[in-house]
């Protein structure tokens, strides 16, 4: 390699470099794009229409919205109904149990712990008499 200057590098790979060009795509001739180019819709239409298509898009996005918390509220409706359920059962369960509790044998039972006992002798009634004046 010998000793150039920069710019005559430069300027000779320019020289040797081709550039491609590629070729132009022409847009597909068919009835949808005839549709918009020379039908109905055109860019002043398009344009004077879009604040109705936003409208539209912000119904479709608040629609949306409404289904999810629709469903969110649905999840926890059910959600509840599966703990007043199990909360239905725990107070069957400790009102049963509460039932067999209070019988005259499990009481017995229970006093006996504590040594109380049954009384066997039937109750006495009390009668208190009035003093008589002096």
């Amino acid at each position: 390699m010998t000793n150039r200057l920069r710019a005559e590098i430069q300027e000779e790979e320019l020289e040797n470099e081709v550039v491609e060009v590629a070729p132009k795509k022409d847009i597909p001739d068919n009835w949808f794009t005839n549709f918009l180019r020379k039908g109905v819709i055109t860019t002043d239409v398009a344009t004077s229409a879009l604040p109705f298509v936003l409208f539209l898009a912000g119904l479709g996005m608040v629609y949306i919205a409404n289904m999810h918390m629709a469903e969110k509220n649905i999840r926890d409706i059910d959600k509840l109904d599966k703990e007043v359920k199990e909360l239905s059962w725990d107070y069957k369960t400790t009102k049963a149990e509460l039932a067999y509790r209070s019988t005259l044998t499990e009481v017995i039972k229970r006093a006996d712990t504590l040594g109380l006992k049954e009384p066997i002798a039937p109750p006495v009634k009390l009668t208190v008499k009035a003093e008589e004046e002096q």
